[in-house]
């Protein structure tokens, strides 16, 4: 009984590992979403920024799939009192960034471009690196790739009267700034994805960061 166990533990690793790759690229023209058909959501999203920010009003902009892939729902993210009320639709590839252009600024609304955040990581200290990045666009051009770690595979929002195994939950997200114009990096974070207060690290490497989301990703665009 105990090898069995071991062995389904094992396999769960094996499967779960797996699903951590990226298998198809969604371009929208303003940014691509490196989407992972076995989490059913984006492993992480790249773009370019200069000048982001503007005045698009976003209040009838609603997250949507555009597509023929099988991924997150508003019924998902929907409260019910539960678990589900807890985690926001956070943007990867973020909306204010693109508020010059409100047709822009829609395609942002797309469940290939969002992952589960805590209400204290998105509207915390997420949204202030998000102000931070946008204010160096001001002077640079960058190139911003961002995402998410997938290690406990906690599901989101699961219960008896609705479940849900479209989402799963990053247990940290992650966001890499690179200047265009000296070609350097500037920003490596690692945020917390907790209840609670969130931290964010200032890590010096790449590979530091892959090293903790357990997978490789792209820098180039």
């Amino acid at each position: 009984m105990k090898n069995l166990f071991l062995m389904c533990v094992m396999l769960f690793i094996a499967c779960f590992s797996n699903a951590q790759k990226v298998d198809t690229i969604i371009n929208t023209g303003i940014y691509k979403s490196y989407f992972s058909k076995e989490l059913k959501e984006p492993l992480y999203v790249a773009y370019k920024l200069y000048k982001g920010g503007g005045e698009c009003v976003r209040t009838k902009f609603h997250f949507k799939n555009d597509t023929k892939l099988v991924m997150a729902t508003a019924k998902d993210y929907s409260g019910d009192g539960g678990e589900r009320a807890i985690y926001d639709e956070g943007h990867l590839a973020n909306a204010e960034d693109f508020a010059n252009n409100c047709v822009n600024d829609e395609k942002t609304f797309r469940f290939y471009n969002c992952l589960p955040q805590t209400g204290n990581l998105n509207r915390g200290i997420w949204k202030h690196w998000e102000t931070e990045i946008r204010k160096e666009s001001q002077d640079d051009s960058l190139l911003i790739i961002c995402g998410g770690e997938f290690k406990e595979h906690r599901l989101l929002g699961l219960n008896k009267e609705q479940k849900s195994d479209n989402v799963i939950v990053p247990d940290h997200c992650w966001k890499v700034v690179i200047s265009l114009k000296t070609n350097k990096i500037t920003h490596i974070l690692y945020f917390t994805n907790e209840v609670k207060e969130n931290t964010v690290q200032n890590l010096n490497k790449v590979e530091d960061l892959e090293n903790l989301i357990g997978y490789k990703f792209n820098i180039k665009y």
